[in-house]
């Protein structure tokens, strides 16, 4: 059996079949889907005790909430079951407050400043009815606002006292630096023009000196010579050692 023969293209309908017969399904509530969601907060299963903390991933099971919309937006609520003892666990979205809120099977916790986790008061309770209790509670949130922004204005005023800078200062240090590194530059140049006059000067006369010396030199030489030819004085004499007869014969000399 080829491939193509197993996509049956052509299926066989009896002369006696009523489609009107076929049972169709009932739909019993909203259709539900299997999503993969992780715990928006952290909640206490009551039949078990058991914490699942928020981040947790569930295999949940959505569906829309049919009774109920906010603003014409759909609602959506959660089915899970806790790891633990499998009981149902229930909650849906809170587009009002931007939040889920916790429906059937467990308690929503809030986690505090130390780490711990606490209850949070329900709706239903005497505590949020208590005209006096809500008066406490605006009272400590008006303290701490209060508190909020008087740090937020001592961070402010710090900034500002930093940023408060005069544009002219600024400016006439610039310039003043500016003046002092021509100045500077000025009397290098100044220097180097002075050292290099003196090493000139210094080479013209060594130069000169060198000159002189080789002259005086030569002109003593010759005045030697010429004392030592004025001492001498040429003699006619008989001898055997000058076939000429002449000898040069110092006038220093003895006689």
């Amino acid at each position: 059996m080829t491939g193509t023969e197993r996509k049956c293209f052509q299926k066989y309908y009896p002369s006696d079949f009523d489609p009107s017969k076929i049972p169709r399904g009932s739909k019993s509530g909203p259709k539900q889907f299997v999503q993969r969601v992780m715990v928006p907060f952290n909640i206490q299963c009551n039949s078990c005790s058991q914490h699942i903390y928020k981040g947790r991933k569930f295999n949940m099971n959505r569906e829309k909430v049919e009774e109920e919309t906010y603003l014409g937006l759909k609602l959506f609520r959660f089915y899970m079951k806790c790891h633990n003892c499998l009981s149902e666990i229930v909650f849906r979205t809170d587009l009002e407050k931007c939040d889920y809120k916790m429906e059937h099977g467990a308690t929503r916790l809030s986690e505090g400043g130390s780490g711990d986790f606490k209850q949070e008061d329900s709706e239903d309770s005497e505590d949020v009815l208590d005209p006096m209790t809500l008066l406490e509670k605006r009272v400590k949130q008006s303290n701490v606002e209060r508190k909020n922004i008087e740090e937020l204005e001592d961070l402010q005023e710090m900034r500002n006292g930093k940023e408060s800078v005069d544009a002219l200062e600024i400016l006439k240090a610039e310039e003043e630096k500016q003046k002092n590194k021509e100045k500077e530059e000025e009397d290098r140049i100044v220097k180097e023009m002075l050292s290099g006059r003196v090493e000139k000067t210094l080479v013209d006369s060594g130069a000169s000196t060198s000159s002189q010396k080789p002259a005086n030199s030569h002109v003593k030489r010759k005045i030697e010579q010429k004392d030592r030819f004025n001492g001498l004085k040429l003699i006619k004499k008989a001898s055997e050692s000058s076939p000429s007869g002449l000898e040069l014969v110092s006038v220093y000399d003895s006689d």
